[in-house]
């Protein structure tokens, strides 16, 4: 019941500002992170929708979109998930799309970015989903569930950083090829994985990356990544589990000492943050605190982090709105609706709050914001509903999730 008042409270809001004033935003930093669903089925496919953007087809529209969403909000900083892994692709839609303006909207300029290989349809020749085959050809859902992460090619479902700030490509870390069995503790599920299997199972279903990024006279780590799902999987939770690990790894990593002490990334480099760094952990991380399928609670291994500031929670007057209307499973939700960033099937798992930007203690929140409209809102176009006509894409004319931003004082 307190969902259903406090969404038709906010459901009275009939138009929603995502710009802070130009005087306020000159002050600060804008961080985001984008799970845009720019993944296409077929290897190669994303670069030539992007390399072509007069072309008038549902998948140009979808780039269109998604574009004018990061326009909308314009951060200065900012992941993309699920955008295939491509340099060129990533070129092109800067290139194409965002330094061209959308409907009105301000073009942005990244002179900077940073894209690096993806675990997802990386062969392991190895049959991990136990189904009695090791399928080594691209394409299909046993290759994919036979990789080092999910991907019907090497590189679908990939990340991009874009920056207006210099990045500092020289002291970048990448932890793809770190080994899930490397982790003390870890939740590796022994009993599901062959001895072969858990030899070789990387953490990372995406991949992890450190990304330091020259603000002024200081450098920010934007540590970013994409947990798998905790979900296609079986009793063994293997996906859970893995997505809790995956999310624990930031975890360790910012805790100077030897709770990082395992850590090695693609370089042989040991370790974590060094005391004291300035850092922004960002991603799709599949979690919500409350709802969902998390095993062990695992978004609450940040959110309970004693060197990360959580005072500041996105959120968006379109998200409880949508719970509301909706109904379904986010009718017997227990966190709040106002925070989710994700529009999920109504019957399980409903919305859910599942993407985080997340700073480090003594860097000082200024402003936030979910970029979901509510449907009286021009802009509630760019976020939709789920509609037959965008299937070829994802259903939505954008994403099933929502742009996330904060603004830390400069």
């Amino acid at each position: 019941m307190r969902r259903l008042l406090l969404g038709a409270a906010l459901a009275s809001v009939l138009v929603l500002s995502y710009a802070a004033p130009v005087s306020a935003h000159e002050r600060s930093l804008r961080v985001a992170t984008y799970n845009l669903s720019l993944n296409r089925s077929s290897e190669g496919l994303l670069r030539e929708h992007l390399a072509n953007p007069a072309v008038d087809d549902v998948y140009r529209r979808q780039a269109r979109n998604v574009a004018e969403v990061i326009q909308r909000a314009h951060p200065d900083v900012v992941l993309l998930n699920e955008f295939d892994y491509d340099p060129e692709a990533a070129r092109l839609f800067e290139r194409n799309f965002l330094a061209v303006s959308q409907n009105g909207a301000p073009a942005q300029r990244y002179p900077y970015r940073f894209v690096a290989p993806s675990n997802t349809g990386v062969s392991t020749g190895l049959d991990l989903n136990n189904n009695g085959v090791a399928d080594t050809t691209p394409g299909d859902q046993a290759y994919g569930d036979d990789s080092y992460g999910f991907g019907l090619f090497p590189g679908q479902y990939g990340m991009v950083v874009y920056s207006k700030y210099p990045i500092d490509s020289q002291a970048v870390r990448t932890f793809q090829r770190f080994k899930w069995k490397d982790m003390p503790g870890n939740l590796l599920p022994t009993d599901f994985y062959s001895p072969a299997a858990q030899a070789v199972l990387r953490l990372s279903s995406k991949s992890h990356w450190d990304v330091p990024i020259r603000v002024g006279h200081r450098t920010l780590h934007f540590l970013v990544s994409h947990p798998t799902p905790p979900t296609f999987d079986g009793p063994e939770d293997r996906n859970g589990r893995r997505n809790h690990d995956e999310i624990r790894f930031w975890a360790d990593y910012v805790t100077p000492g030897k709770r990082a002490a395992y850590i090695y990334d693609d370089k042989g480099r040991r370790g974590g943050l060094r005391p004291g760094q300035q850092f922004v952990i960002a991603g799709d991380q599949n979690a919500d605190p409350n709802d969902g399928d998390s095993y062990d609670d695992a978004i609450n291994q940040l959110l309970g982090h004693p060197l990360i500031n959580t005072r500041t929670t996105p959120s968006s007057a379109g998200a409880a709105e949508a719970a509301v209307l909706q109904g379904g499973a986010n009718s017997t939700h227990v966190g709040d609706p106002r925070y989710d960033t994700a529009d999920f099937a109504d019957t399980a798992p409903g919305n859910l709050r599942a993407d985080y930007v997340l700073p480090r203690k003594g860097l000082k929140v200024t402003g936030s914001g979910v970029f979901w409209p509510v449907r009286a809102d021009p802009l509630s176009r760019l976020s939709g509903v789920f509609d037959p006509v965008w299937s070829p894409v994802n259903g939505f004319p954008t994403s099933d999730h929502r742009l996330v931003w904060l603004d830390l004082k400069r």
